[in-house]
C-alpha cells in the first residue's frame, strides 16, 4: 500500500543549531551502552525492534534501518511493498540498564522511499503536533497506566500472581503494595532514573491490579514514555516469572485497565485552559469548552482508537464488578472532579479523558484525540453545561457497544476518519482492519455458546 500523504515541513528533521547535539553513538558510549532497540510499534501499539550494535549507530542514526512492514504488523503495507527504513528520534533515547546491562531503546519514525510514512503512529502524532505548532499552541498529556500482574496456572488459566491478592476490595490497600514491593519499587526507580518523576504507585481496584504513575510532559514525550513503560514494567514482570497484562478486561468479575489521559494546551505565554472567571464553575477557559465539546461530539469515533480491541467492549459494558464499580464510562459525558463521566475536570488546569484503557495506542489516542478538540476549537463547539455527579443524561450519546459499532463509528466520522495525517486512507484502513478483528472473534464458537444452546431446543 502506497501512501499518497505529503508528509513535508514540521516532519523532516531540523538541523542543529548552536553547538552540535551529541549522536546516538555518543549518547551510547557515554551510559556503557553495548545494544540499541531500534523501536517503533504498529497500530495496535506493539512495539517491534532491531537489536542494534553501538558499532552501528551512526548506521542507525543517518542512513535508517529496513524493515518489511508487512511482516511488522498493522502498518498499512502488503508483501510487496519496499522496506520500512526507520530513523531515531534521539530525544527519546532511554537506557536501560536495569533490563539488560548495556541496553538502550530509542524510539523511530518510519518512513518509505523517503518520505515519512503516514500509517505510523508516531508519525501521525507528529503530524497533528504540527498543526497546533502552527497556531502557536502545544499539548501537554499525563497518562495513567494500569495493569495486572498474573501467572498461568497448570490448566491454563490465568490466576492473580499474588494468591494472597484476593480480596473484592484491593484498591490501596497497603498489604498488596508490600507484597509487591521489590517489582513496584524496581520500576519506580527505573521511571525516575529516566528522569519522567515517577510520584506514586498504587495497587488498584481489581486483585492483582497496579498503577504507577509520572509526570505529564509534551504529548510526543509523554507518548514514548509510555510505550518504552509498557516494555519494562512486562520485562521486569518476566523476570519475577509474572506476566504484566494491561489488557482491558483480563477477568470477568473484576474492572478492567484503563488509560487515562489528562491533556491541556499551551501557548508561550502558559496554559491555555484555565480562566477563574468561569460561569459554569469548572475554572475553564471558552477555548477548553470548545475542546470539550468537540472531543464529546466526536466521541463515538474516537472510540475506536481510545478502545481498540473486541476486549475493551467487555470492560466498557460490564453491568458491575465485585467492587462495585466499573469506572468505564458509558455516555459522552462531561463534569467536573467525578469519575463516572468520559470527561472528567479536577481542575481548571487539564481535563481528564477517561474513555481510553490498557490496550489503546498512545499515539494514535492522542492524534485523534487532539484533532477532535481542535475541531471543536475551530467550530467553538459548545459541550453545554456540565453534568453533576454521577448523572448520565439521557440526551447523552450512548458510547458504541462492541468495536464492530466503533469501526463504523470512524467511518460515518469525516474528521475523525481523516485525523491521522490528514488521510481518510489512512482512517480506511484502521476502520478495515477493526472490523476484521471483530469478525475474527465474532467467528469463533465460545464455551458460552455451548453451554447455552447444546442443547436449548
Amino acid at each position: 500500500m502506497t501512501s499518497t500523504v505529503p508528509l513535508t515541513g514540521a516532519d523532516a528533521r531540523p538541523a542543529p543549531i548552536g553547538l552540535p547535539e551529541p549522536t546516538l553513538a555518543e549518547l551510547a558510549a557515554a551510559d556503557d551502552v553495548r545494544f540499541l532497540l531500534a523501536t517503533f510499534v504498529d497500530m495496535t501499539g506493539r512495539p517491534c525492534a532491531k537489536l542494534v550494535p553501538v558499532s552501528a549507530a551512526d548506521e542507525l542514526q543517518f542512513e535508517g534501518m529496513g524493515f518489511a512492514g508487512y511482516a511488522a504488523g498493522m502498518i498499512g503495507q502488503n508483501p510487496q511493498d519496499p522496506d520500512l527504513v526507520v530513523f531515531p528520534d534521539l530525544a527519546s533515547y532511554a537506557p536501560l540498564p536495569f533490563v539488560k546491562e548495556g541496553l538502550a531503546m530509542v524510539q523511530c519514525d518510519p518512513h518509505v522511499e523517503g518520505v515519512p510514512w503516514p500509517y505510523a503512529p508516531r508519525v501521525a502524532l507528529k503530524h497533528t503536533l504540527a498543526k497546533l505548532a502552527e497556531r502557536g499552541m502545544r499539548p501537554m498529556v499525563g497518562a495513567e497506566l494500569e495493569y495486572f500482574l498474573v501467572r498461568t496456572a497448570d490448566n491454563g488459566t490465568i490466576i492473580t500472581a499474588d494468591e494472597r491478592d484476593s480480596s473484592p476490595n484491593p484498591c490501596y490497600d497497603a498489604r498488596g503494595v508490600t507484597r509487591m514491593y521489590e517489582h513496584l519499587t524496581e520500576i519506580s526507580a527505573a521511571m525516575n532514573s529516566l528522569g519522567w518523576g515517577n510520584y506514586a504507585n498504587d495497587h488498584e481496584d481489581g486483585a492483582g491490579q497496579f498503577e504507577q504513575n509520572f509526570a505529564y510532559a509534551d504529548a510526543l514525550t509523554t507518548a514514548d514514555r509510555v510505550i518504552t513503560a509498557r516494555y519494562i514494567i512486562a520485562m521486569l514482570a518476566a523476570e519475577r516469572d509474572m506476566t504484566a497484562t494491561f489488557m482491558p478486561k483480563p477477568f470477568t468479575d473484576r474492572p478492567g485497565n484503563g488509560m487515562h489521559l489528562h491533556l491541556s494546551l499551551w501557548d508561550d505565554s502558559g496554559p491555555l485552559f484555565p480562566d477563574d472567571s468561569d460561569g459554569r464553575s469548572l475554572g475553564l477557559s471558552a477555548q477548553a469548552y470548545s475542546f470539550i465539546g468537540g472531543v464529546l461530539e466526536h466521541s463515538s469515533a474516537l472510540l475506536a482508537y481510545l478502545a481498540p480491541t473486541v476486549n475493551s467492549y467487555k470492560r466498557r459494558n460490564a453491568q458491575t464488578t465485585v467492587s462495585g464499580a466499573t469506572w468505564s464510562p458509558r455516555k459522552a459525558t462531561y463534569g467536573g472532579n467525578d469519575r463516572t463521566h468520559f470527561i472528567r475536570v479536577p481542575d481548571g488546569n487539564r481535563i481528564e479523558l477517561r474513555g481510553g484503557d490498557g490496550s489503546g495506542n498512545p499515539y494514535l489516542m492522542m492524534a485523534s484525540v487532539l484533532e477532535a478538540g481542535l475541531d471543536g476549537i475551530d467550530r467553538q463547539v459548545d459541550p453545554g453545561d456540565p453534568c453533576g455527579p454521577g448523572i448520565q443524561p439521557d440526551s447523552a450519546a450512548d458510547l458504541p457497544s462492541t468495536l464492530l459499532h466503533a469501526a463504523a463509528a470512524l467511518r460515518a466520522d469525516t474528521t475523525v476518519l481523516g485525523a491521522l495525517c490528514g488521510s481518510r486512507a489512512v482512517g480506511e484502513y484502521y476502520a478495515d482492519a477493526k472490523e476484521q478483528e471483530f469478525l475474527s472473534w465474532h467467528n469463533q464458537v465460545s464455551q458460552w455458546e455451548v453451554d447455552s444452546y447444546l442443547t436449548h431446543v
